[in-house]
């Protein structure tokens, strides 16, 4: 059995950004170029955000993000940038990344978090259904989202 690790990176290191630009990478080939996707790499550092990498057997198996959004008195966090290794996907991984953002978010003070996925990530919306994410049609006012998402989000 192959041993899944998860540890906070700061999203300055290889292996973070090394998930960050996968999960990009996959994004654009899967909607084209566009925008900057509305995240700057700063938003997913110390202290209201952070970059969770996933390893199997010690190899970049995965990564998600966490940054802070809207109101700060709030405490309203967004999941950014899920991303599983498509030759190690739907073997737990995804679950477990999102379990362990979770866990640190509450660390962290967040009470809901909020995330985004696009109409070209079907096995996306499915996971986020199936592990108890509550659908949502908007986001916090002021807080931007993209107009043909499917948005979840979940209290802590």
């Amino acid at each position: 059995m192959p041993a899944l690790s998860i540890d906070d990176e700061s999203i300055t290191t290889s292996g973070a950004l090394s998930v960050l630009h996968a999960a990009d990478d996959e994004l654009r080939r899967r909607y084209g170029d566009g925008d900057d996707q509305h995240l700057r790499v700063d938003e997913l550092a110390e202290p209201l955000g952070l970059f969770l990498v996933a390893r199997v057997n010690g190899d970049i198996a995965g990564g998600i993000g966490l940054r802070s959004i809207g109101d700060p008195a709030l405490h309203l966090g967004e999941i950014k940038r899920l991303w599983v290794r498509p030759d190690l996907r739907r073997g737990g991984i995804a679950v477990s990344l999102m379990n362990e953002i979770e866990t640190r978010a509450r660390s962290l003070g967040y009470q809901r978090l909020y995330l985004e996925t696009g109409p070209k990530q079907p096995e996306a919306v499915a996971l986020y259904a199936s592990i108890g994410w509550d659908r949502v049609q908007e986001y916090p006012v002021g807080v931007f989202c993209h107009p043909m998402s499917h948005r979840f989000t979940r209290l802590l």
